[in-house]
């Protein structure tokens, strides 16, 4: 099971993918330097860090679904 502590919601608009909120600093619709196709190699195995354009923070991605990024610690 998905420990919920360590997910993130996110949504695809036009091929972007958005944050509604930042885990860190709390900026509003965060764009992410991730695209759809990075998601798909996340999902199959392979690790991403990911550096919040807004504050700089970083998490590291180890597996995605279709509503939720899921950390490598808890972020919430």
């Amino acid at each position: 099971m998905i420990p919920f502590e360590n997910s993130w919601p996110y949504d695809v608009i036009m091929g972007d993918i958005y944050v509604q909120q930042c885990p860190f600093c709390g900026a509003n619709n965060v764009l992410l330097p991730l695209k759809p196709k990075e998601l798909i190699r996340i999902r199959e195995g392979k690790k991403k860090l990911l550096v919040f354009p807004c504050c700089n923070s970083s998490m590291t991605v180890i597996d995605t679904d279709n509503d939720y990024l899921l950390s490598s610690r808890p972020i919430r």
